[in-house]
């Protein structure tokens, strides 16, 4: 590894969570990323895990495998999510339970993991995500916006409990990003999401990597508890 920071990602099999790990392992981190499914990611300095984020053991094994062989972690992101867009008296309890599998409990279990191990090099940095859906109070998404307000307030008390161990928490709200997460979602609704943004298009990789470049620098070390939304919501 050298003297390359290391990087965790997770949900990196695709979409905006691939982009980001290829990103990172170009630009100087060593990237270890994860996803239920195999990647066909072939990078210099990236690595992957096959698992479920939700599943205890499993972030346990990946943490201390990280720290046996790379020594450690620098920084933490957040990025597995699932979503479904549906009116809550048509959501089903199994898709209920995913979504805040996902998005609840396995970045609950990666925070506490991986800060575990920022505390031993008393420094580190978590950025979570989070969604425009939340502050928007987006209609067909009750449970999604609800799961990500759960990680909002996460984000915030972990920031307060971890600070004594020089480790920021931060998370980023992109707006919608053209990926397999809103494939089924129909334009119409898409468009009229969109409509509701001061700058009314599609977010990016760029856009999301420029606030999280922020949140990571060494320099933003009094930065924390933050949530930061894309497309003026």
């Amino acid at each position: 590894m050298g003297d390359r920071p290391v990087m965790v990602i997770t949900g990196t099999r695709r979409g905006l969570g691939r982009d980001l790990a290829q990103h990172y392992a170009g630009h100087g981190f060593e990237v270890a990323g994860c996803s239920r499914g195999p990647s066909d990611l072939n990078t210099p300095h990236y690595q992957h895990y096959q698992l479920d984020v939700a599943d205890e053991l499993a972030v346990q094994r990946m943490a201390q495998d990280l720290r046996h062989r790379l020594g450690g972690v620098d920084v933490l992101i957040n990025n597995a999510a699932i979503a479904s867009m549906n009116h809550a008296l048509l959501t089903p309890l199994r898709t209920v339970r995913s979504i805040l599998d996902t998005n609840v409990v396995g970045t609950f279990l990666f925070c506490r993991e991986f800060a575990r191990l920022m505390r031993q090099r008393d420094r580190g940095r978590i950025v979570n995500f989070t969604t425009v859906a939340t502050p928007l109070n987006l209609e067909g998404e009750a449970i999604y916006a609800a799961s990500k307000a759960a990680v909002e307030s996460l984000t915030r008390i972990m920031a307060r409990e971890l600070a004594t161990f020089n480790i920021t928490v931060n998370a980023v709200g992109p707006s919608p990003i053209q990926t397999a997460l809103i494939q089924d979602v129909p334009k119409g609704k898409m468009a009229a999401l969109l409509d509701r943004q001061a700058i009314r298009r599609y977010a990016e990789p760029r856009d999301v990597r420029h606030v999280i470049d922020f949140f990571i620098d060494a320099e933003s070390d009094f930065v924390t508890g933050q949530i930061v939304y894309l497309g003026g919501v």
